[in-house]
């Protein structure tokens, strides 16, 4: 067994306040790396450790392991051994030295203006549920929260006199976003018209409830924006996150900071936000080579 496991999983969630399902990943992870060195009969502590590490990553990329899964299992396994030298439970950290598999980075679909316009007409406002689903989709591409936070909102983290929300994200850090005026008014007439037809509690509770009164899930949100999508005519090529990374490119090429975006996303590393300069970029190349009169080639015809 993997000494001191249960121990370091509490160090990741409370010291180190990474989100359940963080947690559980490296626990799977971990529990996967046990696995495998329980049955060749590999040391997993002592100073033979190295070897083993690297006969383990040999066998997942035998096994046709991603990039990304290679690179998040060696994550998991180096965060482990620098805790266990860190609390003094070993000497040496076999993981030392070891770097990463790098893979090309996958862009994010974003959706165009004209799109997220599209997707976001499509919900039917004479149901309760269809406005319930138009407030949902306008809130997320008004703030680019996630999924997981949205379905999480309590009535009482809206104030929509001032136009602002109170986020619980990653690692229970807390942010307040800005809700935009059309937002606000699909939330308003949300609160007003659908939610007490679908909830028994009227003034708290869950804020998006389902056709029972209670609280959303993330499958039920997954299916509706497909619903949607299909219906819209972009295609099942999307995902829960697709709005937040719309919103995100659509703040950088109107001009907001990187900083800005940053925070409003709340990510810790602003390398993480960076991904998206990578759109502004093709975005901005393609809006020079559309309108400047010397960046168009022979091959187009006009000089």
């Amino acid at each position: 067994m993997l000494p001191y496991l249960e121990e370091f999983l509490h160090y990741l969630a409370v010291e180190r306040g990474m989100s359940r399902n963080t947690v559980l990943a490296y626990r799977s992870d971990l529990l996967s790396y046990q696995s495998y060195c329980a049955g060749k009969n590999h040391p997993i502590l002592n100073d033979d450790a190295r070897p083993a590490l690297l006969d383990y990553l040999r066998h997942l990329k035998e096994m046709g392991c991603q990039t990304a899964t290679l690179a998040r299992r060696l994550a998991a396994l180096k965060s482990y051994y620098r805790y266990l030298v860190q609390e003094k439970y070993i000497a040496f950290d076999p993981t030392r030295n070891f770097s990463s598999p790098r893979s090309g980075q996958k862009l994010p679909r974003v959706l165009t203006v004209e799109q997220v316009e599209t997707l976001l007409a499509q919900p039917r406002l004479g149901q309760p549920t269809g406005l319930r689903d138009k407030a949902m989709l306008e809130l997320m591409y008004a703030t680019g929260m996630r999924v997981s936070e949205v379905v999480n909102l309590d009535v009482e983290h809206l104030d929509l006199v001032h136009g602002l929300v109170r986020c619980l994200g990653k690692g229970s850090k807390e942010r307040l976003l800005p809700v935009g005026s059309v937002a606000s008014r699909f939330l308003t007439m949300y609160l007003q018209q659908a939610r007490p037809r679908l909830a028994a509690s009227k003034d708290g509770g869950p804020l998006f409830v389902n056709q029972y009164g209670q609280r959303l899930s993330r499958q039920s949100f997954w299916k509706a924006i497909k619903k949607y999508a299909l219906k819209s005519g972009i295609g099942n090529q999307i995902t829960p996150h697709t709005l937040r990374h719309s919103f995100a490119t659509h703040l950088l090429q109107a001009g907001a900071g990187l900083r800005s975006v940053q925070e409003l996303l709340g990510h810790a590393d602003i390398a993480t936000t960076q991904i998206y300069t990578h759109l502004t970029g093709v975005h901005l190349q393609q809006v020079y080579r559309e309108t400047h009169p010397r960046a168009r080639r022979p091959s187009d015809g006009k000089e």
